[in-house]
């Protein structure tokens, strides 16, 4: 029992070959960097605005020579729109709304 045959066959090793990685990934940083300041924007909430202006700079610092190629927009227009984003959720604090108010005994 000692002395059994190995059944391997050396040319019927096939050598391991790693999986080619798909061109065709999403990428989510760029999509959250730049769907973000649109959400600050509408919302004009100052968080949303600060959290995505400093997502889209680690997004645009962090980026890559491969994804500098792949991207279809830059990542410094997402830090643009980022900017643009706080500037909007900090405007009515520099040009307060015109518009008067009515009061409740008005409305009624």
């Amino acid at each position: 029992m000692a002395t059994q045959k190995d059944m391997r066959r050396p040319d019927l090793i096939v050598p391991y070959q790693a999986p080619a990685t798909k061109e065709d990934t999403a990428d989510f940083s760029s999509s959250i960097a730049s769907t973000l300041p649109m959400a600050a924007m509408l919302t004009r909430n100052k968080f949303v605005g600060w959290a995505s202006f400093i997502f889209s700079l680690q997004t645009w610092l962090g980026e890559s020579a491969e994804a500098k190629v792949n991207s279809g927009t830059p990542s410094l227009f997402s830090v643009g729109m980022a900017f643009m984003a706080l500037a909007v959720t900090y405007l009515p604090m520099f040009l307060p709304p015109t518009g008067k108010a009515a009061s409740p005994a008005q409305a009624a």
